[in-house]
């Protein structure tokens, strides 16, 4: 099988301190980084994404209104906005090795990284197939939306997925559990 690393959402605002901080986020950026040190010419790619949020909008109706309380299920406080450094890959993360960079969420609630493009436009399906890539490892933040919303999305294009154990962080204990299980369900080999 030819593979890529796929590496999601590895960025300040979703790390410890940041405005959607998960716990473990900047452990996890470290250990991706031990991974590509080691393992990175493995990769047919190494393929990292990041929430790419448009300053002075509300994307689409991803960040709450002003003067209203986010869900956070479907509204968001602001996060990752490209005016600011938390859209920038967290400092623990080593991006040397990454060979395409996928922005999501260009003024449009995106969780997946194939709902993102590279900055030539390309959909990262498409770079995929291109590079002859049939499998993928997936990384990153957060087990339970943008990681799962990632593998999800790469089973339905047909990929085989693994997420590597130990190099993703979720927002909470059940709703990343209940991702694992439904990750699983949908064909890719998972553990925690």
């Amino acid at each position: 099988m030819t593979t890529a690393l796929l590496v999601v959402d590895v960025q300040n605002d979703f790390v410890e301190g940041g405005s959607l901080g998960v716990e473990g986020g900047a452990e996890v950026a470290r250990r991706i980084t031990e991974h590509l040190a080691a393992h990175g010419a493995d990769y047919a790619a190494v393929v990292a994404s990041r929430d790419w949020h448009e300053p002075h909008s509300d994307n689409g109706g991803h960040f709450a209104a002003p003067g209203e309380e986010p869900d956070f299920d479907t509204t968001w406080p602001a996060h990752c906005v490209t005016s600011g450094p938390g859209a920038d890959y967290a400092p623990g993360l080593d991006v040397s090795a990454v060979t395409h960079h996928v922005r999501k969420g260009q003024g449009e609630p995106a969780y997946s990284a194939f709902e993102g493009v590279l900055e030539d436009g390309r959909r990262l399906a498409d770079v995929l197939r291109d590079l002859g890539v049939d499998a993928v490892e997936v990384t990153g933040i957060a087990t339970d939306f943008c990681v799962r919303a990632t593998v999800l999305d790469a089973r339905r294009e047909g990929f085989a997925v693994r997420l590597l154990p130990g190099l993703h962080a979720g927002v909470a204990p059940g709703s990343s559990r209940a991702a694992l299980d439904e990750m699983a369900a949908a064909g890719a080999e998972v553990a925690p």
